[in-house]
């Protein structure tokens, strides 16, 4: 399998999850110290990511969370944003400019920070109350901040049920995901190639919603538009209905995510609607994946992962059709805007 490191990746996902202790203990500090609202800010896929989060919460919790672009907070702020407010975020670099920019209007307000940084050097590790340096997996950590949230809120009685599921088996059930997927996504790839060989400026459609939502954003934006140079449009599923439909014929290309949130039905009713009208559409559903281990009740709360671990093959399959390397960049980080 091209750029497949099997050990090295289940490692990486085990070594997120070892950090619950320490997770759980900042959580409950920040709890017993007490807050006016959790605000998860990111910009590009860290914003994707505390998107992901709201929504998972949202109907699950009462505890008052919010998600801020962090260009958009810099600029607008938030009239709910005070100095009991609490800060989650996340960052590879820990230099992102709108980032650093962000977190310090935040330490101006009087808010703690919890950061997740990749970097334990970083700018931004000096701006954080509380900050966690290990690389990858944002997603898995901030469910992993939620799930607390939500324990210690009295929302959650299967928390110790739920980890033991995802500390026993979520690693293997991931790479086993990757293996399973990798045929059918030479085969997209190659597909991919042959289309936009032909037709470059077409853009193709991507449709998601409820935790999807997030994946499918930064998907189309993080790696289809910034890593391999190819134009997107993304949308969640419940506005699909609400103006893509319309440009929607026989040969638009459409990717839709389903995953198995409490949202799959808004998923479902477009994935009823695309045969109508459409012949180069594809479905990439999670329930099409065992996670051996992992109970059912469980599955939606994961099935971002299984999607990112479906388009990590995507990736490495596109990668080689198009003969583009995905770490190349002409703008980003190439001079000052």
């Amino acid at each position: 399998m091209l750029k497949f490191e099997e050990q090295k990746q289940i490692e990486s996902v085990n070594g997120a999850l070892a950090l619950r202790p320490e997770i759980e203990i900042i959580v409950d500090e920040i709890q017993q110290r007490g807050f006016d609202g959790i605000f998860f800010i990111g910009i590009g896929g860290t914003w994707a990511s505390g998107m992901q989060t709201e929504v998972y919460m949202r109907g699950r919790s009462s505890i008052p969370v919010y998600v801020e672009n962090g260009a958009e907070f810099i600029t607008t702020g938030n009239k709910r944003f005070t100095k009991d407010s609490i800060v989650i975020f996340s960052s590879v670099t820990g230099s992102t400019e709108e980032m650093v920019k962000a977190i310090e209007k935040a330490r101006e307000t009087g808010a703690k920070v919890f950061g997740f940084i990749d970097k334990p050097d970083a700018p931004l590790v000096k701006l954080c109350d509380w900050c966690i340096s290990y690389p990858m997996n944002e997603q898995l950590k901030f469910y992993m901040v939620a799930n607390r949230l939500m324990f210690n809120n009295g929302e959650f009685p299967e928390y110790h049920q739920y980890n033991a599921q995802m500390e026993a088996h979520l690693a293997r059930a991931l790479v086993e995901v990757e293996k399973e997927a990798d045929q059918w996504a030479a085969g997209f790839a190659k597909d991919k190639y042959e289309y936009f060989k032909a037709r470059p400026d077409m853009p193709h459609y991507f449709v998601g919603g409820g935790n999807q939502w997030g994946a499918t954003y930064s998907y189309a934006m993080c790696y289809w538009e910034e890593q391999l140079w190819i134009r997107t449009k993304s949308i969640t599923s419940a506005e699909f209905f609400h103006g893509m439909l319309e440009v929607i014929d026989a040969e638009t290309p459409v990717t839709l995510f389903m995953g198995e949130d409490e949202q799959r039905p808004l998923a479902e009713r477009v994935k009823g609607f695309l045969p109508k009208v459409c012949k180069n559409y594809t479905v990439i559903d999670t329930k099409d994946y065992e996670l051996k281990g992992i109970s059912r009740e469980f599955r939606g709360s994961v099935s971002h992962l299984v999607m990112h671990a479906v388009n990590n093959r995507v990736d490495a399959h596109m990668e080689e059709e198009f003969c583009h390397p995905m770490v190349i960049r002409r703008y980003y980080r190439q001079f000052d805007y």
